[in-house]
């Protein structure tokens, strides 16, 4: 099992940099944070069952910029969104980012996408949310033609572009990692078809867990690595999810000033030591 750290960073949190130093540094294998441009005032779309949010929601660090300084203060650390809010992004400025990001860091970046929970949130971006299934798919398609084509172009019915230049070029091959996130059949439609790995959320039961992969081998693709984000410390749960074939666990780090962070990530990192 390997393990990761899973956070919203803002501005009074601890800063990317030094949670990324310090997570590489206590044995953690990757730092995967969590993306909203930002949260309507009015908002009827409820969160987990709920209508009030956790204050960080409101005042989330932007994921490229935040995730390009952790790689500099960092070697190995696998650097991820979970999740990036692609269809509320620009497609273009959205596959330069990340291309970025790889370059910056060493081929370090892992993109982490999904559809995303707030309607109002998408409606400000121009976003309906009844098509934005549709939109990801055809981003996720246009984002790998940019990433591994000289002159991509693309025609759809949401992304519509000539041929273009675009570089940087990732320095993963073929392309940095894309973790498609959520358990709806839509969801694992697009695993099936774009993913290079799966993002479900920290509640998603090992019995899920199981026919996910059952239906992934089914369709040709065995192998698909499987990440768990935003999991409390609790050691049956993480014994189940490894034995329900989950790669790595994105331990869930709370947002708090950096004395406290490094505080709670001690702990977590003595959590996992008789683990690993």
């Amino acid at each position: 099992m390997k393990f990761g750290i899973y956070t919203l960073l803002t501005a009074t949190s601890i800063r990317p940099d030094v949670l990324a130093g310090a997570a590489e540094e206590r044995g953690f294998d990757s730092l995967f944070i969590a993306e909203h441009s930002h949260i309507p005032v009015k908002r009827e779309t409820l969160w987990q069952g709920r209508a009030e949010l956790p204050d960080a929601y409101y005042r989330t660090l932007a994921p490229f910029p935040a995730l390009a300084a952790a790689a500099v203060a960092s070697s190995t650390l696998l650097l991820g969104t979970a999740i990036a809010l692609i269809p509320q992004r620009d497609t273009i400025h959205t596959a330069k980012e990340v291309a970025t990001l790889d370059v910056i860091s060493g081929g370090r970046a892992l993109l982490g996408v999904g559809v995303g929970w707030n309607r109002e949130e998408m409606r400000n971006h121009g976003i309906d949310p009844r098509t934005r299934g549709a939109r990801l798919n055809e981003q996720l398609a246009a984002i790998k033609a940019i990433w591994t084509e000289d002159e991509p172009e693309f025609h759809g019915d949401h992304v519509d572009f000539d041929p273009i230049h675009l570089w940087p070029k990732p320095v993963r091959e073929p392309h940095p990692p894309i973790y498609i996130g959520g358990e709806s059949p839509a969801a694992l439609d697009r695993l099936v078809r774009y993913g290079d790995g799966w993002l479900p959320r920290a509640a998603t039961p090992p019995e899920e867990i199981r026919r996910v992969s059952a239906l992934l081998a089914d369709q040709g693709r065995p192998d698909v690595p499987i990440t768990l984000c935003g999991l409390e410390p609790d050691a049956g749960a993480v014994a189940a999810l490894a034995d329900a074939g989950v790669e790595r666990i994105g331990l869930a780090l709370p947002t708090v000033p950096e004395p406290d962070a490094l505080r709670a990530l001690d702990d977590l990192a003595a959590f996992i030591e008789p683990l690993r």
